[in-house]
Order: C-alpha cells, then sequence, then structure tokens
C-alpha cells in the first residue's frame, strides 16, 4: 500500500508568499523585446517610464513592450547607461502601475528576493534567489558606481534580466542584471535606479567627467616626502596632456607629481574617480602637484566627456610595471 504523503509548514507558507509578491508587482512587469530571442524584462518606474538592463537592449530602436493582458506596445529608448547597467524606454502605458518601493537597509545575506519577469507570451515569470552578499557602494567593473552591494546566489534566466527584485513584502528593492558580476546576479538598488534614471531621462546619458591627463604611478623618494612633509609614499605623475583639456587650460605640465586631491593624499583611484563623476562637471578641483621638486596647488574645473566617445572614466594602480592612468 503506498504511503500517503502531504506537505507542511514553511514550505508551503514560502510559496504562497512569493507567488503573492509576484502577483502584487504583476502590474508593473513587462516584457521588453529589445535583443534577438529571448526578452528581458521590465518593471515601470514611474510615470510614462520603464526601467531595465541595459545589456539586454541591444538595439535603439524597434523596441516593443508585452503588458500585462498581453498586448504589444511600441516604445522610445530614452536613454541608456552601460557603466550602471541601466536603460529607460518611455511609454504611454495607462493600464500599467508604478509598485511600492521598499527599503534595502533591512536586507543581509541571507534573505531571499523574487525577481519577477515577463514572458514573450505576457505570463508572469519569477525566481527565487537568497543575498549572499551585501556592503557599500562599489564601482562595478563597467565604471558606474552602484550605491549598495546586493549580490545574489545565483545566476537567474535570461528572461528575468531587468525584472523587479522584491523583497518579503513584495516591494520593489531593484532591478536583477547579471551584467556586474562574473559570478552571480546583482541587485542594482532603487536608490542607484532613482539617480541614473532621472538623468538619463533629463539628458539620454549619463555625463562622464574629465581630466584630460594620462598618468603614470611613481614612488616618492624618502628625502622629498620628509622635505615636503607628505604622507603618500607615491603619486601619479602626468604623463600626457590632452590640447585643449581641463587640465592643460589649468596650467598642469608633463612631468608634473599629482600628490593631493582637495587637500587629502592621492592614494588610489577612487580618490580621482569620485570627481570624475557627473555630478562634478563644471565643479573645481583642488590638485596638490610636485613640480620641479616644490609643491605647487592648481585648480582644474572638471570637464565632460563628449557622449559616446570612450568607455567611461576608468583609472587604475597597475601590475607589474605598475601605470596609474586616467583621463
Amino acid at each position: 500500500m503506498q504511503q500517503e504523503s502531504s506537505v507542511t509548514g514553511a514550505w508551503p507558507t514560502l510559496g504562497n508568499e512569493a507567488a503573492a509578491a509576484v502577483d502584487k508587482v504583476s502590474r508593473s512587469v513587462v516584457a521588453v523585446h529589445g535583443r534577438r530571442r529571448i526578452p528581458s524584462s521590465g518593471v515601470y518606474w514611474r510615470e510614462g517610464i520603464v526601467v531595465t538592463a541595459n545589456h539586454a537592449v541591444e538595439r535603439d530602436e524597434e523596441i516593443h513592450l508585452t503588458f500585462p493582458d498581453g498586448s504589444d506596445v511600441a516604445a522610445t529608448l530614452g536613454g541608456r547607461d552601460a557603466s550602471t547597467d541601466v536603460a529607460i524606454l518611455k511609454v504611454t502605458a495607462p493600464n500599467l502601475a508604478v509598485p511600492d518601493h521598499g527599503s534595502t537597509r533591512e536586507l543581509k545575506p541571507g534573505h531571499l528576493v523574487v525577481v519577477a519577469g515577463r514572458t514573450a507570451e505576457g505570463t508572469p515569470r519569477a525566481g527565487l534567489a537568497m543575498i549572499s552578499v551585501t556592503g557599500p557602494a562599489f564601482r562595478a567593473w563597467t565604471g558606474g558606481t552602484i550605491d549598495l552591494t546586493l549580490r545574489l546566489d545565483r545566476n537567474l534566466h535570461p528572461n528575468l534580466s531587468g525584472g523587479p527584485a522584491l523583497d518579503s513584502t513584495g516591494d520593489v528593492v531593484g532591478i536583477a542584471t547579471p551584467a556586474l558580476s562574473r559570478f552571480s546576479a546583482t541587485v542594482i538598488p532603487a536608490s542607484t535606479i532613482d539617480r541614473v534614471s532621472a538623468e538619463l531621462e533629463k539628458r539620454g546619458h549619463i555625463g562622464r567627467g574629465y581630466l584630460g591627463v594620462g598618468m603614470q604611478r611613481v614612488a616618492l623618494p624618502d628625502k622629498l616626502r620628509e622635505s615636503l612633509k607628505l604622507s603618500n609614499e607615491a603619486g601619479a605623475m602626468v604623463v600626457a596632456v590632452e590640447p585643449g583639456g581641463p587640465a592643460e587650460k589649468a596650467g598642469v605640465l608633463i612631468g608634473d607629481i599629482l600628490v593631493a586631491l582637495e587637500g587629502r593624499p592621492l592614494t588610489n583611484t577612487e580618490d580621482l574617480a569620485a570627481h570624475l563623476s557627473g555630478e562634478q562637471i563644471g565643479k573645481t578641483v583642488k590638485v596638490s602637484l610636485i613640480r620641479g621638486g616644490a609643491l605647487t596647488d592648481v585648480t582644474i574645473t572638471v570637464g565632460e566627456r563628449p557622449a559616446g566617445e570612450g568607455r567611461p572614466f576608468r583609472a587604475r594602480w597597475g601590475r607589474g610595471h605598475g601605470g596609474f592612468r586616467g583621463r
């Protein structure tokens, strides 16, 4: 005689709550047809704006969305930012609803999130994942600043890229993407999406600051450090200056060694990169540098790299021969 079995306890409860979370956000989730074959997902972030993962929108035109009712609606690319993997689509959508946005402050490793999506046919899709790592803001390998580290314990189905990540109450805490880590999916937090999408809606792209210099890491001799009362053991020597660029206009010369930024020692790439974000364009930064064995200060007005010209600002302390490069 076959033994009758039943499932009780936490498992049915978890499943019911996950299903309820997906149902709660259902009127906000669309399928995004912006690449061949498998569509990505997107979420109606605010009135007239759908947010999705930039890497999954492979074309600029002929983008369309599948709504919860199965209807097919054209959308316009409002802007994209490869550095944070965020793209916005403009659409007229009276039947979509802006979801409730949740807080990321209470999320910890071990908490579960549900990522919601929509298939090409318009049916809901969902994935369950555990938060494996949380942490402070970080600069992605693509160059963008993500306001909070929320890494999941696994990758997700490609259809879920750009879909909203939901907390235990069904509120949206961000969108999911596999593009910011080689190992697992990442949740781009709502604060990053708010910041990036607002600038994309306004300008169509994210402004990138630049100084117009190439730099090489150099060690500072002990006697020079002592005479100039410097705490850092190395600086960034200017090896190239862009004609007509911000640094040249400020009087920076090849051979100058940058040692401080706004009065703080220049010790890593983040010190410089923070002053080359879009918010710093047009603002001035005071740089202390060594010229002819003496300290001098110059004030540089951060310029804006033309949209589409090269990659976003990148600077790094090199390995081996040791190059510190930035522009």
